[in-house]
């Protein structure tokens, strides 16, 4: 999917939001666990209730790689029925690898070729050799870890070098030159920071993780990241997910995906006037 392809997705559902399929199996409800598969069970149920509301789903990929290879089935099912029933969906692997040049190639073939993702997210830590493989695939792109939301992210994202440079500008500086594809995570609970990130890539996707259950606000976050086009994915995980545990859980994940969908589309309504 290409920028004009996700632009035209935001503009068309009115809405920004992607939602994180961090499903665990220890919070999934007990409805549904006695399932074959209830991973794939309370994905598919969640992907249907929230299509219509949301651009995007990102699975992290530790919540199904720690189950082991059955956790890894119910991941390409999950992604074989979004492609297959949503083909319009931006699919994000959340993987946060990084590698060098060798392994990052596997990496990339495994997210791009073997799973059919459009986007997966990397660690920059390494340095361009470990990011170039997966620029080589057209219309896909590389989510570099800029500025998270972790209490920890302090230790090193904001160290100043010799001229009063940031680890976290010096990654997006350094990276913009490395290929067109390349879109960056910035923590949703540090908002008033994307004014500064803004002044580094102003045309760049973002992905935001961080509203609902981790607090960060969806109105500062579109109020210092927005750009003239969006440019901007906020991702919302556990406040859709699990919002309820009864049997009608799909339904209220549906109304509170409703709920941030509203709120975007007030506010891309805003930006267009």
């Amino acid at each position: 999917m290409n920028t004009g392809e996700l632009s035209e997705q935001i503009k068309k559902k009115g809405s920004y939001l992607c939602v994180g399929l961090d499903t665990d199996v220890n919070k999934i409800p007990h409805c549904i666990k006695s399932e074959a598969d209830p991973v794939f069970s309370f994905n598919k149920a969640i992907i249907d209730a929230t299509a219509i509301y949301s651009v995007a789903y990102k699975p992290n990929i530790a919540f199904y790689e720690s189950l082991g290879i059955e956790g890894w089935k119910s991941l390409e099912k999950t992604v074989l029925y979004i492609r297959k029933k949503y083909p319009e969906i931006f699919l994000i692997a959340d993987a946060k690898r990084g590698d060098i040049g060798n392994t990052s190639e596997m990496y990339a073939k495994t997210f791009f070729e073997t799973f059919d993702f459009d986007a997966v997210t990397l660690s920059p830590y390494m340095g361009f050799d470990t990011v170039a493989p997966f620029l080589k695939y057209k219309n896909k792109w590389s989510i570099l870890l800029a500025l998270t939301s972790n209490p920890s992210a302090n230790d090193f994202q904001y160290s100043e070098d010799k001229n009063g440079l940031r680890l976290f500008e010096k990654v997006m500086s350094v990276s913009k030159e490395w290929g067109e594809n390349i879109m960056y995570v910035v923590g949703a609970t540090r908002a008033e920071m994307l004014a500064d990130v803004r002044k580094i890539v102003p045309d760049s996707f973002l992905l935001v993780p961080g509203i609902g259950a981790q607090g960060g606000s969806l109105e500062d976050v579109s109020k210092y990241g927005m750009n003239k086009h969006c440019g901007l994915i906020v991702n919302s995980s556990r406040a859709i997910l699990y919002a309820d545990s009864t049997p009608t859980f799909a339904e209220t994940a549906s109304r509170e995906a409703e709920k941030v969908q509203k709120e975007m589309d007030a506010i891309i309504r805003l930006m267009d006037r």
